[in-house]
């Protein structure tokens, strides 16, 4: 939708104020890193950006001689001089239709650039984001990260490729139109945007009632949007304890106060509108006036009178495009700058390295920690001083209340952050058999044994399967939720996963089976089925470490402790590292360590088993 004339001049105004604030105080070259950085994109459609300006420009070359030729032909038919008659309305016509055609062009170029630097930059941004670090990323909420996904690459991307040639067309455009003014009449060109110093000087008064009025618009829009958020979120909860009306009236009030203000901003734009639009009509009735007076005099044709009111409004329109620039071009660099906050947060850590382990890896893999501290923020310690071992073949269980650790555990061991002092390592233990293959790896280590060992990062969790707290069942069918990990699995294979995991038994009877469609968190499956999908998810990965975070909390007791069995028959050298608040399954685990007041301690027998009657 076309932004309306009087927001466009606020815009402007409010642009040049920030601009030359940036200037002034010293972030102009904020904004003209942002833009490299846009350019950084644009340049390998350089070829597209010369063909768009030269066709702008010949479209408005064009547009020019069609109105120089109509002049000539308007004087024709008023001298009754009639034998060039044909030729200029052929020239007219012509020049008419070709700046159509090339405006028609730079439009179709325009759009299709757009959408693949859009495209460019988007996959860019997402494979960043998708790689920049756990904590950093955090700090964002998801709601904000979509938005600068969508909307400010979407800004970025409109005017990445058409701002340039925008810049060039728009100059040349003003230009050629007030050469073509002056040529014929000096006095009449000055006349034709007198408008312009006027609403430069409104600029200041325009500036601070728009933001004050923006400002209240956008504060009650975001507390509205974040009520609506929570709202949907808990929509559950709410049904529950039957308390929508409530919710309902209080997003009327919501309503009412952003229609009260959004009404207020409308009053101001309209006798901001008004004060504009009558000025713009004074400019034009004496432009009219002046061109009257020099037709009564016989100083100019009714052709040319014709021209200069044309070329007048062409020569407002001009202004009005050069003006609009500043806008778009502040515009662009807000975006730019709110995508560049995400893609120069920290990466995460790639030990490529890590991919040795691979070759070697059905002997096994040993997760370890050594005295290790870890906060999420400084000064406050989740993880202290804690060791941890954890190797092929075991069921090694992490227990204690929620909230102490434990999910915190796990994702040391992913490698999503890491400790602040310690160490948390992947071992591969084999024996002299396998010497010769080993020690040609950069991670070979000889210490009374023969290991490949590698600090936990991004590059090893090709090691793990991991089961989420929580419901992590994507819409679509079951095949597909599956197949998220191994694109190529069979539907035996499959089927196989379902069986370890005690979901073969409802899944089978479903109308479809394994093609069966599930909604949006699993929609149409029970906690327990859902968590059941998830762990089969994870076996079809068959990766020699198993990561089950209070992943078996909605299955009773004798189908979690079915589940592990399985899984361990399935491949008796996995790593299974399971976290819970119940200790139903302790009798499985060759170790437990219990989560506790920032501490992780291994248990001993008699505690377990003390824990289990408790139980």
């Amino acid at each position: 939708m076309a932004q309306p004339k009087d927001e466009k001049k606020e815009a402007y105004f409010a642009s040049a104020h920030k601009l030359r604030m940036a200037i002034r105080d010293g972030t102009f070259h904020e904004i003209l890193d942002d833009w490299k950085w846009i350019f950084s994109y644009s340049k390998k459609y350089k070829g597209a950006i010369a063909v768009y300006t030269l066709f702008g420009i010949l479209s408005s070359t064009m547009g020019i001689a069609a109105s120089i030729a109509s002049k000539y032909a308007i004087d024709v038919i008023t001298g009754y001089q009639t034998e060039k008659l044909w030729l200029l309305i052929a020239i007219t016509v012509g020049t008419a239709f070709c700046s159509l055609f090339f405006s028609s062009l730079v439009n179709r170029i325009s759009t299709k650039f757009s959408l693949d630097i859009h495209n460019d930059i988007q996959a860019d941004i997402f494979d960043r984001i998708i790689d920049v670090d756990w904590k950093a990323i955090r700090e964002y909420s998801s709601g904000d990260i979509l938005n600068r996904f969508n909307s400010d690459v979407g800004t970025v991307s409109s005017n990445a490729i058409s701002w340039l040639p925008t810049v060039l067309i728009s100059v040349f455009n003003f230009m050629i139109t007030f050469a073509v003014i002056w040529h014929y009449n000096k006095p009449m060109s000055l006349l034709a945007f007198a408008s312009a110093p006027i609403m430069l000087l409104m600029s200041k008064y325009l500036i601070r009632r728009q933001r004050e009025h923006q400002r209240k618009v956008r504060e009650i829009s975001s507390k509205m949007m974040a009520f609506e958020v929570e709202t949907f979120y808990n929509f559950d909860t709410i049904k529950s304890f039957g308390i929508t009306k409530r919710y309902g009236a209080k997003l009327r009030e919501w309503q009412a106060k952003l229609k009260k203000q959004s009404l207020d901003y409308n009053l101001f734009s309209i006798r901001t509108n008004v004060f504009m639009s009558v000025l713009g009509l004074i400019v034009q009735y004496l432009a009219f006036g002046y061109c009257l007076y020099l037709l009564w005099t016989h100083q100019i044709t009714y052709g040319t009178m014709t021209l200069f009111l044309e070329q007048r409004g062409r020569l407002s329109r001009s202004f009005n495009q050069v003006v609009g620039i500043v806008p778009s071009f502040l515009s662009s660099s807000v975006s730019a700058h709110r995508i560049r906050e995400l893609i120069e947060l920290p990466r995460e850590v790639h030990l490529k390295e890590s991919e040795d382990l691979s070759a070697f890896a059905d002997l096994g893999v040993e997760v370890r920690m050594d005295d290790v501290s870890f906060a999420y923020e400084e000064g406050e310690k989740v993880i202290a001083d804690t060791s941890f071992v954890a190797s092929p073949g075991e069921i090694v269980a992490l227990v204690g209340p929620s909230g102490e650790g434990k999910t915190t555990m796990i994702r040391l061991m992913l490698g999503l952050i890491h400790p602040d002092m310690g160490e948390a390592k992947l071992r591969i233990v084999s024996g002299p058999e396998t010497f010769e293959k080993l020690k040609d790896s950069a991670l070979f280590s000889e210490n009374g044994d023969y290991t490949l060992e590698v600090d936990v990062n991004a590059d090893s969790r090709y090691l793990f399967s991991y089961v989420p707290q929580g419901n992590t069942v994507i819409s679509g069918t079951i095949a597909e939720n599956l197949r998220m990990v191994k694109e190529d699995a069979t539907d035996e294979e499959i089927e196989e996963a379902l069986r370890t995991a005690c979901a073969w038994d409802f899944v089978s009877k479903l109308p479809d089976g394994i093609n069966s469609t599930v909604g949006e968190r699993g929609r149409g499956l029970s906690e327990g089925q859902a968590q059941r999908i998830a762990i089969a998810r994870a076996v079809l990965r068959d990766a020699p470490i198993l990561l089950l975070d209070e992943a078996t909390s909605a299955l009773d007791v004798q189908t979690e402790r079915d589940v592990l069995h399985n899984i361990v028959r399935r491949r008796p050298n996995r790593t299974c590292i399971i976290t819970t608040h119940r200790p139903s399954v302790l009798s499985m685990c060759q170790r437990v360590y219990r989560v506790m007041e920032k501490t992780v301690t291994e248990t001993s027998e008699e505690e377990n088993e003390r824990m289990m009657i408790d139980f």
